[in-house]
Order: structure tokens, then C-alpha cells, then sequence
């Protein structure tokens, strides 16, 4: 979209440009989704044989194809035995395995404990800003939500330990590792230490890993995060993590591969419950993933070409905010070193103002608030901004639009006030 802005550019005149840009959700830009269209192009030659004759058209395999077993096990630094190769949703993974700990327990001890529904109102910490779909799995299931602060390195330790130190009911904490959504955030060595080591009421206490950005680098450095698995293991609390990943931004967004890992225990545990709901995967799928992706260099190789393509999105919104916001007080946002969002903080109660007159010229914003329990932010101050799915130009109109918004919602607080 090419464009002349009126000079000087005011909310009044954006607003008269009448745009519609989205800038909601982290959704690929299609240009990233032709990347992966050899998933389509050599489907042929892909054809539906595994590596060992297995007739991939065909029902079996519910832990999934071998191959994508040892995919997700070389990426993921965990053995294959360890690492179930499903859909093409992590999220469905998560909100399956917390289904089956409501109705089923999970390995504790020498057994399994009660079903956490009959163990009386259960909690979840929720590390704030946070991904607003795990808050809406825990909404739609009933699991109370406790939110804890998130730092540059991680959720606040301190508050995290003695929640989960006193309370029997808190039986887990999602966890965004790399480059958390929304922040950015990257779980420091003692951090992860900490949470695989802490003592927990619950015997039977999880962590969520969403390792959703393991892959999605926006610098030059190839960022990690200690070994989750390892770390638990070596603390005594092998079966207290629950590693959740996919290629869901690496191929097709909504036809990639997603992968399940953890303890012997946890993937026994996981295989005799997903049993009863189905009878395998689509191995069809999982073949032309294996095939396309093949192993980490190659995956590296992948994602430098989405990084050229999504960089240029986040530096976008970077120098607008500089050039429209780095005076006005209170006003901050962070630059991401990777993942898909940016954090945005308005000075406090200009959030939800912010987003209604962005949606009035134009501009679809996450709603304010999504990145907290059940929607309130207390400060109505927090804003994601996912720049990956417009066109570059696009992104950069609406980040003018987005700052306008917000310097006329502190004009319209500072009225009031």
C-alpha cells in the first residue's frame, strides 16, 4: 500500500484516510506461508510411505509417525521415546492435557493423584501481560487464575515460589519461555532452575511449557533457555514439566505439526488418555513435514527467511514510536528479540481509549486487557501490537494511526484530569 500522509498527520486526518488494517492477532504474512508451499507443490513426491513402509493414508500410529518423533526430539533436545508428534496445534495439546488432569490426575508419586476436579477449586498462575489463550482455557474450564508479574527474565520468582510453597490448590503455571507473548520476556538460568527446583504443595504441580518461539529469532543471535526437562529431572521433579511446541509459524499456520514432551511417566500417561480420542494423527501431514523440515539446519535455514521478512515489520513500528511517542511520559514498548509482539504501555487508564479510536480510524487492535486474566489489566495500560500479518507498509501506517490514538487518548485524560 503506497500512500502520501497529509503533513502535519493528525488522528483527524488519519482518520479520514479511511484504512482497514488488522493488527490483532500474530498471524504469518502470506508471504511467510509461501515459504512452506512445497508442502503443496511436492505432495506428489512426498507421496504416503514412511521410512519404514508404513502406509501413512491409513489408521495407527496415535503417538505419531517415527520420523516426526525424532524430529521434535532433535529440536527439542528430548528423546524421541519422550516426544508425541500430533495435530498441527500446540494450543489443542495444552487445553487436552489439562482436560485430562481435571478428569484423570496426573503421574505423582508412586500413582497418580485424584482428578483435580475432585479436588476442590484449583488455581493456575498466570504470568502478566500473557498469552490470552491460555487464559481463556482455564475461563472456559473453571480453573481460578492467579495473575504474577512478568519480568525481562521471566515471571517474579519470588511471588511464584511462595504461592506455590503455601497452596495445595495451585496445581500449575503457564509458561511462555523465549520470547514470551506478549513481552518478549526470556526465562533466565536461575529462573528456570527455580521453577524446576521449588517445593510445591501439590504433589502433583505442572508446568505448561509453551515453547511457542523456540525457532522465531528476530536478531542475529540464535537465543535458548536452559533445558527445561533436564533441569526438572535433575532437581527431583521429573514429571513436573510438560514441554508444549510447533511448527505452526515455521509452515502453514493452520496445517503445521505439533509436539507433546516430557517424562516416561507424563508420555505413558498422555498415550493411555489420547487413546480414547483417537486413533492416530494425520500422518499424511506429519511425512510432508518431516520431509520439508528435515532437521535443525535446515529449520535454521528456514526461519533466517522468515526473520528477513518479519524484521523489517518490527523495526517499522520501533522508529514510528520513536518519532511519535518517546517524549510523552509513561509511554514505553519494548523491541523484541524475537517471537511476534510488541508490548506497548499507555500511561495508566488510556489503554481501552486507545483502542476504541484506533478501531474508529480504522486500526484492529488486540482488545485492551486480553494479555490479563479475564480480561482487566488494573492499570488499563498494556497494548499488543502483532506486526507480522500486513504488508510492511501497511504496518508502518498503522503504527501512525496507533500512536495518534494514544497521544488523543492522553489528551482527552488530561482534559478530564
Amino acid at each position: 500500500m503506497q500512500m502520501t500522509l497529509p503533513d502535519p498527520l493528525t488522528y483527524e486526518r488519519f482518520q479520514a484516510l479511511q484504512l482497514e488494517l488488522d493488527m490483532s492477532r500474530g498471524k504469518p504474512a502470506p508471504e511467510q506461508l509461501d515459504l512452506a508451499m512445497a508442502l503443496i507443490d511436492t505432495a506428489p513426491e512426498a507421496g504416503y510411505l514412511a521410512r519404514d513402509g508404513f502406509d501413512c493414508r491409513n489408521y495407527g500410529l496415535p503417538s505419531g509417525l517415527p520420523e516426526a518423533r525424532e524430529l521434535g526430539a532433535q529440536l527439542l533436545g528430548v528423546p524421541a521415546a519422550q516426544v508425541i508428534a500430533a495435530g498441527n496445534s500446540s494450543l489443542a495439546l495444552m487445553h487436552d492435557a489439562l482436560v485430562f488432569a481435571l478428569l484423570h490426575g496426573v503421574p505423582a508419586g508412586e500413582g497418580s493423584s485424584a482428578p483435580w476436579r475432585a479436588q476442590g477449586e484449583i488455581a493456575f498462575l498466570c504470568p502478566v501481560p500473557g498469552y490470552d489463550r491460555h487464559f481463556a482455557i482455564c475461563e472456559a474450564l473453571g480453573v481460578r487464575m492467579i495473575p504474577v508479574p512478568m519480568r525481562e527474565d521471566g515471571p517474579d520468582m519470588d511471588a511464584v515460589e511462595a504461592l506455590v510453597r503455601d497452596d495445595p490448590s495451585v496445581k500449575g503455571i503457564w509458561c511462555v519461555p523465549l520470547y514470551s507473548n506478549p513481552t518478549g520476556a526470556i526465562y533466565s538460568d536461575d529462573v528456570v532452575r527455580r521453577l524446576a527446583a521449588m517445593p510445591a504443595a501439590a504433589p502433583d504441580f505442572r508446568l505448561f511449557w509453551d515453547d511457542a518461539y523456540r525457532f522465531h529469532h528476530l536478531g542475529e543471535a540464535r537465543l535458548a533457555t536452559l533445558d527445561i526437562v533436564e533441569a526438572c529431572a535433575a532437581a527431583g521433579h521429573a514429571e513436573r514439566v510438560l514441554m508444549f511446541a510447533s511448527l505452526s509459524k515455521v509452515t502453514f499456520a493452520g496445517g503445521a505439526l505439533a509436539w507433546f514432551a516430557a517424562s516416561p511417566r507424563n508420555v505413558a500417561w498422555w498415550q493411555r488418555h489420547t487413546a480414547v480420542r483417537t486413533i492416530g494423527p494425520d500422518k499424511l501431514s506429519q511425512l510432508r513435514q518431516v520431509r520439508l523440515v528435515r532437521d535443525r539446519q535446515t529449520l535454521a535455514a528456514l526461519m533466517e527467511r522468515h526473520r528477513a521478512l518479519l524484521k523489517p515489520r518490527f523495526d517499522a513500528v520501533d522508529e514510528v514510536f520513536r518519532a511519535r511517542l518517546a517524549h510523552v511520559p509513561q509511554v514505553r514498548w519494548n523491541v523484541p528479540q524475537g517471537g511476534y509482539f510488541i508490548s506497548l504501555y499507555a500511561p495508566p487508564g488510556c489503554a481501552k481509549r486507545t483502542v476504541e479510536l484506533a478501531r474508529e480510524a480504522g486500526l484492529i487492535l488486540t482488545p485492551a486487557g486480553a494479555a490479563f486474566p479475564y480480561g482487566k489489566d488494573p492499570e488499563d495500560s498494556h497494548l499488543r501490537i502483532a506486526p507480522s500479518f500486513p504488508a510492511l507498509a501497511e504496518v508502518r501506517l498503522a503504527a501512525e494511526g496507533i500512536a495518534l490514538a494514544l497521544l488523543r487518548a492522553v489528551e482527552e485524560r488530561q482534559k478530564v484530569a
